[in-house]
Parts: structure tokens; C-alpha cells; sequence
């Protein structure tokens, strides 16, 4: 008898401008941006959020984690703008990096890039959108509140 092969589960190739793996235990973020949604985890037992999502919590150790959506408005906390990238990102310069707090929770990711410098403001409101890149990758974007 021959051995079947085991499909293997990489929707996670299709996230960001260069997808650095294409397999996690959370491959169904992949599916939620697909949806219009960005979603974090959060564990069942202690209740610990993230983002980026986990399978596993490193608090409690349990794996039996909730998706939850990350909406609303967050706090810019902190951004750079980069004249400089990694490889596979040069195409995308300029762009803007930063931070945005949810109080429970920290997200970090792009400016959309309709935002101008002048308009980011350390403290300012901003809230996250998925954003489907022009090659089909999905990601996900700070726009202004």
C-alpha cells in the first residue's frame, strides 16, 4: 500500500508584500482578511489577547484560544517613516511603520499610504482595515479615525 500524501495548509503565503512562511498554526487569519476583518486571539482560559494571533498562549500554556476582532480606535504610539527597506520591499518605499495601542493590546503594522507625513500625529486616533495588495497578497493598514 502506498502512502497518501498529507495536504498541506499554506494560506498563510498570502499574507503581506513578502511572505516569510507560509505555514502557522493560525492560518485562518488568512481567511478572516479575505472577509474584510482583522482578528487577534485571545486565550479561553486566562483571557491574555494578541496580536499578532496565537495558537498557543505563552502564559497559561493552553491552546484553546477565541478569535476576536480588532476594531475600533487605537492610539498612535509611535511611527517611522522609512526611506530604506528589507528585500522584497523596495517598490513599496516610501512608506510609514507604526505602532497603535487598543489598551488591551498593541497592534503593530503600515500607515495606509493615502495618510501624508504631515497629517501623523504621535497620539492621534486611527483604526485598522484589511487592504488587498495589487499582486493579490492581503494585508492590513492604519487609516485615520
Amino acid at each position: 500500500m502506498g502512502k497518501q500524501k498529507k495536504e498541506v495548509d499554506d494560506r498563510f503565503k498570502r499574507f503581506g508584500t513578502v511572505s516569510f512562511t507560509s505555514i502557522t498554526k493560525v492560518n485562518d487569519f488568512i481567511d478572516y482578511l479575505d472577509q474584510g476583518k482583522v482578528m487577534g486571539t485571545r486565550c479561553k482560559v486566562c483571557g491574555r489577547v494578541f496580536f499578532p494571533p496565537r495558537a498557543d498562549c505563552y502564559a497559561c500554556l493552553s491552546s484553546d484560544m477565541e478569535w476576536f476582532p480588532v476594531s475600533g480606535k487605537g492610539k498612535l504610539v509611535s511611527y517611522s517613516n522609512l526611506e530604506f527597506a528589507p528585500i522584497g520591499f523596495g517598490e513599496d518605499l516610501p512608506y510609514a511603520i507604526a505602532l497603535l495601542d487598543y489598551a488591551d493590546y498593541k497592534v503593530f503594522g503600515r500607515i495606509a499610504g493615502d495618510v501624508t507625513e504631515d497629517e501623523i500625529r504621535v497620539g492621534m486616533e486611527m483604526t485598522i482595515r484589511t487592504n488587498r495588495l495589487p499582486n493579490g497578497q492581503l494585508n492590513y493598514v492604519f487609516q485615520k479615525a
